[in-house]
């Protein structure tokens, strides 16, 4: 039988369409690829690089959907695509959301803010900042806001833990004298009744310094609050600054003082913190910033051992333990902490305190030396993942 004139139509229609369909599948095919290529090499850590993209299928060809704060990478990815003959509809968000209306800074305005890994308090803790602190924002959720902390860690936190700015706001911050609070823990006081406390402190709190009141600094919080700090509990910033030695025996002087404190998963605070939080507090305290988890802090600094001859070790060095590589498995970093000497490091362990690596010791650690991975050096070196406050301030002057 004879193909009717309109079924030999509907055939080449029905070819047609599957070529379109085979050529839309390879397409996609090849976007996807691409996408998790720039991924990989632009945003290896989502905890601190966002580049959520997918493609999906459109009628002129890819769509492009999703959001980044990385505006590079974005630009990247169309490169190539429009490299290889892709059709494509870009849809993607580039953050800071525009729905910020320029507000995409912001300053911690209480004690310690708890950054959540998702925008609702049932979520887990994922890190913390402290008050004074400096914050890029980039989207809104409801009442939360997806930040990016100077260590680069990106995370959640509720209206009521920051002080949104725009670039003006945040120059005039910036560039204001400050005080920072050097005691473990402490309050700031009504100005006429200092037995009224206008709120608690944290060792590393920033607030703006309006004035000096008899033994009392006059302060001023990033939301206008204005309030009194003993002068024997803070310093001034810049003398602080100046007087930083980034000195062993002061990173262990700081780390006693905070012996005790509990441990709390994603604090890295002086009211609780967790391993890697802990070594973080004490760098910070003593103007170094690092990495924020035991995992990135590994990447960090110098080699110095990684076959338990603790004898190499160096006041302030951190020591990393977890799970070693084998034929299946890759490397876990899990715990860290910090060598102070006379075969002892001290590290955040259900609270702080000190343990020791020789055998013989009332506070051996079996458990820990059993699964040494290796020591870094952070101190005095020269990284990209090391910032050095001193410096920081002198580049931004």
């Amino acid at each position: 039988m004879k193909k009717t004139l309109f079924q030999k139509a509907f055939a080449l229609i029905l070819i047609a369409l599957n070529i379109s369909c085979s050529t839309n599948l390879e397409e996609k095919k090849i976007s996807i690829r691409e996408i998790d290529s720039i991924k990989d090499f632009f945003a290896p850590d989502k905890r601190t690089a966002l580049f959520n993209v997918e493609a999906l299928d459109d009628p002129s060809g890819i769509k492009l959907v999703g959001e980044s704060n990385l505006p590079k990478a974005v630009d990247s990815l169309k490169a190539i695509l429009e490299e290889k003959g892709i059709q494509f509809v870009d849809e993607i968000k580039i953050l800071p959301s525009l729905d910020l209306k320029g507000k995409t800074k912001a300053v911690i305005n209480i004690s310690v803010a708890n950054l959540r890994s998702n925008p609702k308090h049932a979520a887990e803790l994922a890190t913390q900042a402290i008050l004074g602190t400096e914050v890029n924002v980039l989207k809104k959720d409801s009442d939360w806001y997806l930040i990016q902390t100077p260590d680069e860690y990106l995370a959640w936190v509720d209206t009521g833990g920051i002080q949104l700015m725009d670039d003006k706001g945040i120059s005039q911050w910036e560039t204001s004298n400050k005080i920072i609070y050097t005691n473990t823990y402490g309050h700031a006081y009504d100005l006429t009744d200092t037995t009224i406390r206008i709120s608690d402190l944290v060792a590393g709190s920033l607030l703006k310094v309006l004035g000096e009141e008899g033994g009392y600094y006059k302060v001023e919080f990033p939301d206008g609050r204005q309030a009194l700090v003993s002068k024997e509990e803070a310093a001034d910033y810049t003398s602080w600054l100046s007087s930083l030695s980034y000195d062993a025996n002061a990173l262990i002087e700081t780390s006693k003082t905070l012996m005790g404190v509990p441990y709390l998963w994603g604090g890295t605070s002086t009211k609780g913190v967790d391993c890697s939080g802990f070594t973080k507090t004490i760098y910070y305290m003593n103007g170094i910033v690092i990495p924020r988890d035991a995992s990135q802090q590994i990447h960090a600094g110098k080699p110095i051992d990684s076959i338990a001859d603790f004898s190499k070790l160096d006041k302030g060095d951190l020591l990393f333990f977890g799970r070693k590589a084998t034929d299946s498995t890759a490397e876990k970093v899990v715990h860290v902490g910090m060598w102070i000497g006379n075969n002892q490091f001290i590290h955040s362990s259900n609270m702080v305190r000190v343990s020791s690596v020789d055998k013989n010791a009332s506070n051996y650690d079996s458990y820990n030396v059993n699964r040494y991975l290796r020591t870094k050096r952070l101190l005095k070196e020269e990284d990209k993942n090391i910032i050095k406050s001193k410096k920081a301030e002198e580049i931004k002057g």
